[in-house]
């Protein structure tokens, strides 16, 4: 049994959590600064709190030392503390963080590193990562990789489309942080926000738009050999207008503890909630301009007695999919290991991934 240590008891480290502690492969250890938390973290499964200042890196090496690995779902402001400490206390580091300025420090941690630094192993970045390079790998030269994610409450009911779900902060971080896509076959800084576009899935219009971190590491890993990379986030139709007031025109990009404060106390948490994965890819196959595309929803599901959002079961078997692997050999022990190079069908196939596969399935 592999000693694992998760830092963060909120909605994702508590469903990570539920994942690891349930399976009976790891012996789980939560770390939060935060008692409050760490008291109600519910799993159906024993489990370790300890509660810790997760600033002070002296303390947190400490109590990473001797663990397997170190899962990061703490706020994305302390990732680059996080990995230095897994660092130091010779643990394997992975994250879901979207920023991208934290994941350039992690990539360099990496290098001549005699561990494993996995960052960026989540919803999207992560899954939406593993299926855009499967679907590249079917085509002889590439022209477009479209790739749309977006989790959204089943049951809209104000003027945003839009209930809280995940981490407010990285919301908003998405929503102001400078994005990039390739455009023409070079690589850009795109606006976040900008660029909206309409389309239609089983009967629901919704609305994509672009935000910050979704592509991962897929710019350098594509670059000149795509002509066209982006990322856009779901929602449904009005959303982006409502945010460029809010963020644009009232100046609250500059004021993001007010926005935080305001969203988190006017807009409800749902557990009813839809994760929507839409990835196309189209280029040249035996000579044929051919297009392929990967649909996906998943819907929150009741596991280990509670229900848990389709934001958790996602983010979470993403995360606890690529520890798997790297607990079974299946991945590469030391230095930098990127979402692409998982391979998609390993990935469904394993216990926390197939969570992914219609009809929902719990691990």
């Amino acid at each position: 049994m592999q000693n694992i240590a998760i830092i963060g008891a909120g909605k994702i480290g508590t469903m990570i959590a539920e994942l690891l502690s349930a399976c009976g492969s790891y012996a789980v250890t939560v770390l939060d600064r935060d008692a409050d938390h760490l008291a109600k973290l519910v799993t159906s499964h024993p489990i370790e709190r300890h509660q810790i200042d997760i600033a002070d890196e002296t303390a947190l090496t400490e109590a990473l030392r001797g663990k397997f690995a170190v899962l990061n779902a703490g706020p994305f402001q302390l990732t680059t503390r996080i990995a230095s400490a897994a660092k130091v206390a010779g643990a394997h580091y992975l994250d879901l963080t979207e920023d991208v300025a934290s994941t350039r420090v992690v990539r360099g941690l990496a290098e001549n590193s005699a561990t494993a630094f996995v960052p960026q192993c989540g919803l999207a970045p992560g899954f939406i990562t593993i299926v855009a390079h499967d679907l590249t790998l079917r085509f002889d030269s590439l022209a477009d990789v479209r790739m749309r994610v977006g989790a959204l409450p089943q049951f809209p009911s104000n003027s945003l489309g839009y209930n809280l779900t995940w981490s407010t902060d990285g919301v908003i971080n998405e929503y102001c942080e400078p994005c990039e896509a390739i455009v023409d076959g070079v690589l850009r800084s795109t606006t976040p926000l900008d660029d909206l576009e309409h389309f239609a899935l089983d009967g629901i219009t919704y609305e994509a738009f672009n935000t910050s971190g979704g592509l991962g590491s897929l710019c350098d890993t594509l670059a000149g050999k795509v002509q066209n990379l982006n990322y856009r986030t779901i929602r449904y139709p009005g959303h982006a207008a409502i945010m460029r007031t809010l963020l644009n025109d009232l100046g609250l990009r500059h004021r993001r503890k007010l926005l935080k404060d305001i969203l988190e106390t006017s807009i409800p948490i749902t557990m009813q909630d839809v994760v929507i994965v839409f990835v196309t890819v189209t280029g040249q196959r035996g000579g044929r301009l051919m297009q392929e595309s990967y649909a996906n929803h998943i819907r929150s599901a009741e596991i280990g007695g509670v229900t848990r959002s389709a934001i958790q079961i996602t983010t979470a078997s993403g995360i606890c999919t690529v520890l798997d692997m790297l607990a079974e050999g299946k991945l590469a022990n030391r230095g930098l290991v990127l979402q692409e190079e998982i391979a998609l069908p390993d990935f469904l196939a394993n216990r926390f991934g197939r969570n992914y596969q219609q009809p929902h399935h719990v691990a």
